[in-house]
């Protein structure tokens, strides 16, 4: 891979997220919420493992649109228990970290969850519960490999990253890459800001995938690729997909900002939900939420 394609990556991705703050402006309306207010399911958003996207931080927009839908938002502190996720219809996990990689985003990446909690998901989703499985880019999608292991789903510790070098990430039912579904019908494109990559098993329906014009690098650090990156084409790979699993249903994203709305770098640009690009990613994000939600 050229050295200037390289640093053209890094510089201009590292840019566009290097200081993230939430954007707590009221930027969306609901007009038809899915739920009276304060009536819906209990969505429960993860804090509880080094998250680098919890409620009330950079996930204060994605709370704030699914309590206008009418849905009852709560934050878990706690390591997963039966008992703590019997508090919930819904878990939502974003970039979570094992401890070892906070401020030290390079390899090794180990679990952020240990076996008992892998299984206690598990057992939780098979039984009825809804799981919403975010990673992004490396470290998070190492972080997060073996719990979606556990629902086959096989992330790469990677950065998906777009040869076409655009500013914006579109993916359209024209071209294929946004899949046509009862999730997504209403959707003419959606928009995403760098993630990773995963397989899914043949039980998931992809949403969104990736083709050969993306090239997914493994670096050993976070941003620092080279010549030497091990990378390989993104043809076959995914960015969202869902599947049922027994009772329950399981919901997986490579990318954690698309749900976001977050201001970046010097100039606070927009990131997320809040940019102008993404209209759609509102009604994505009820849409999802909305089929985790449905009996």
């Amino acid at each position: 891979m050229a050295k200037f394609t390289l640093l053209y990556l890094f510089l201009f991705t590292a840019t566009l997220h290097a200081q993230q703050i939430p954007d707590t402006s009221r930027f969306f309306g609901i007009e038809t919420p899915r739920f009276p207010a304060g009536k819906g399911p209990a969505v429960m958003i993860d804090a509880a493992h080094n998250n680098f996207h919890t409620l009330d931080g950079r996930y204060r927009a994605f709370g704030n649109i699914l309590e206008a839908d009418g849905y009852r938002l709560l934050s878990n502190e706690e390591p997963f228990t039966e008992e703590g996720l019997g508090r919930c219809d819904i878990l939502v996990i974003s970039n979570p970290l094992h401890a070892s990689n906070q401020g030290n985003w390079q390899l090794p990446t180990p679990s952020a969850f240990t076996p008992e909690e892998i299984a206690a998901v598990r057992q939780w989703v098979a039984g009825g519960g809804r799981l919403f499985l975010i990673a992004d880019h490396m470290p998070f999608a190492g972080a997060a490999a073996d719990l979606g292991r556990a629902f086959g789903f096989e992330f790469l510790n990677s950065f998906a990253m777009d040869n076409r070098q655009r500013q914006v990430e579109y993916f359209t039912h024209a071209h294929g890459l946004l899949h046509g579904n009862p999730i997504t019908y209403n959707l003419d494109s959606i928009v995403t800001f760098t993630g990773s990559a995963f397989l899914i098993p043949t039980a998931a329906r992809p949403l969104i995938s990736l083709d050969g014009n993306y090239t997914i690098l493994m670096p050993e650090q976070a941003w620092n690729f080279t010549d030497d990156t091990p990378f390989v084409s993104g043809s076959g790979f995914h960015q969202l997909a869902c599947r049922a699993y027994g009772k329950g249903k399981v919901m997986v994203s490579g990318e954690a900002a698309m749900f976001s709305a977050q201001l970046a770098g010097p100039n606070q640009a927009p990131m997320g939900l809040n940019n102008p690009a993404a209209r759609n990613n509102i009604l994505l994000l009820r849409n999802l939420v909305g089929w985790l939600a449905e009996k």
